[in-house]
């Protein structure tokens, strides 16, 4: 599933918390928030792509999650923060080549051939991550090993990078054909930049060999590398990108750009992302994996990323300006995001963890600070259904968004005063409950409550300062005195 994920170490931010955040870019998808209590957490767990069937431990977590609302194709949980703080989002799509298939296939599910014959059951992915691995960890380098155990007894049958965050540490994992895997630990002062495709520039093979400090992979990595000459790299230096990842055409326009457009962001001066003399342009493929930012990151800093379009770039699908170069890359906040989150782990709060979530195209749509660690999650976000309507926060996003897309410009003013004016009550509900120093999940649960009540306010009224705006330039319109 196309997606962008941005992850931020402790010192890069301005407050000292971590953060992994990505938008789920599906078809569409009909995307709900709920949280997951112990008791609703299932001890034996079968895919619904991969008919895959896996027994879990007992005494599991409670955790928040983002799934589908029609799960024919199974949960699709995305995001979530358990009830020991830790985070994960699940998982950013990404690239591999020929020689890494070929030499670990992917897992894929197959029907029998014949009558009477049997199917070959599939490994796991993006459908089942965050059920099996969030509810049992209690340390995000504890997701990555049970993460990583998983996938060297199941396999997968897709491409992944999959993030993980506590108050200390983030940690991204990223797939490797069938079953093979590694993972590094996010620098503290850095922020990754993750735009569907492999992504990691330097692995320390010795550190995962040995003291594990910041790097960890599959049992036999080396000798798989080695066995099927996959090291393409000249010297010592060790990039995983060019023996792991891809070097396609349609990266330069689908993948490596959003790359380009963060990093410009976050290092404008540290950095020359333009002009004659430019280090990194948007088809470049030596992009950062990582950068320490030129300031410090806030929350609002990773929703401005995740909801870019190349603003200022004559990339941007918006501008006035007939470039020749309009809408030519693919944007960040793209039409098709079903649910976007941030799991933010704040390690000077009672209750650490907070998760920001918004629906619909994030160029339009507005963030949510949520409790995750309560019994039910507020009717706006969870209660969603399959048919269209304003009484839930993932509908009424979707269709702000698709007002305010045809008449851009007339309506880009009141969807920022909008976004801006739910982050700043957000923010000030949660300055107001973090002050209770309160764990309790009823008192958190009544925050959230008082947290979406505001969002439906305010949602409902730009609803309809949009509508207004886009009904008036509606192509029909006529008046007596346009005679």
């Amino acid at each position: 599933m196309p997606c962008t994920t941005v992850l931020v170490g402790r010192l890069a931010s301005n407050d000292g918390s971590t953060m992994i955040s990505r938008t789920e870019d599906g078809h569409f998808d009909v995307k709900k928030m709920i949280a997951v209590t112990p008791e609703k957490q299932p001890r034996k767990y079968r895919a619904k792509i991969s008919h895959v069937e896996i027994t879990l431990p007992d005494h599991p977590m409670g955790y928040s999650a983002c799934p589908s609302v029609d799960q024919k194709e199974g949960i699709w949980a995305a995001h979530g923060i358990n009830t020991a703080n830790v985070g994960m989002t699940a998982t950013e799509t990404i690239t591999s080549n020929p020689r890494v298939l070929s030499a670990d296939p992917l897992v894929v599910y197959e029907k029998a051939k014949t009558r009477g014959g049997k199917d070959t059951v599939g490994g796991i992915g993006e459908e089942d991550f965050v059920v099996l691995v969030l509810p049992y960890i209690r340390t995000a380098r504890e997701g990555v090993l049970r993460l990583g155990e998983l996938l060297e007894t199941w396999g997968t049958y897709e491409m992944n990078g999959v993030a993980f965050n506590d108050e200390k540490e983030v940690w991204w994992l990223e797939t490797i054909g069938g079953h093979h895997w590694m993972a590094r630990k996010v620098p503290e002062d850095s922020v990754v930049l993750a735009p569907n495709q492999f992504g990691m520039d330097a692995f320390d093979l010795e550190d995962a060999f040995g003291k594990q400090e910041s790097h960890l992979c599959s049992k036999d990595l080396r000798e798989f590398i080695a066995e099927n000459h996959l090291d393409l790299n000249q010297g010592d230096r060790f990039n995983p990108r060019d023996v792991f990842g891809s070097r396609r055409d349609m990266d330069h326009i689908y993948n490596t750009p959003r790359a380009w457009f963060m990093g410009r962001y976050l290092a404008p001066f540290s950095h020359t992302w333009e002009g004659e003399h430019a280090e990194f342009t948007p088809e470049s493929d030596n992009i950062p994996w990582c950068l320490v930012p030129d300031r410090k990151v806030t929350v609002e800093d990773v929703e401005y990323l995740l909801s870019g379009h190349y603003q200022g770039t004559p990339y941007n699908p918006y501008t006035n300006r007939d470039t020749g170069m309009r809408g030519m890359y693919r944007s960040i906040g793209i039409n098709r995001t079903g649910v976007t989150s941030i799991c933010q782990i704040r390690p000077d709060m009672a209750q650490k963890g907070l998760h920001w979530v918004s629906f619909g195209s994030t160029t339009f749509g507005a963030f949510l600070p949520l409790y995750p660690n309560v019994e039910r999650m507020p009717d706006y976000v969870s209660k969603v259904t399959l048919d269209t309507t304003t009484e839930n926060f993932y509908w009424a996003s979707r269709l702000l968004g698709a007002l305010a897309d045809s008449q851009y410009h007339a309506c880009i003013q009141e969807i920022e005063r909008y976004q801006d004016a739910v982050t700043v009550e957000g923010r000030k509900i949660v300055r107001a409950w973090d002050g209770k120093g309160t764990c309790d999940p009823k008192e958190l649960a009544r925050a959230n409550e008082e947290i979406c009540r505001m969002a439906k306010e305010k949602t409902t009224r730009a609803l309809n300062k949009v509508l207004q705006e886009v009904s008036q330039r509606m192509k029909n319109g006529f008046q007596l005195s346009d005679n």
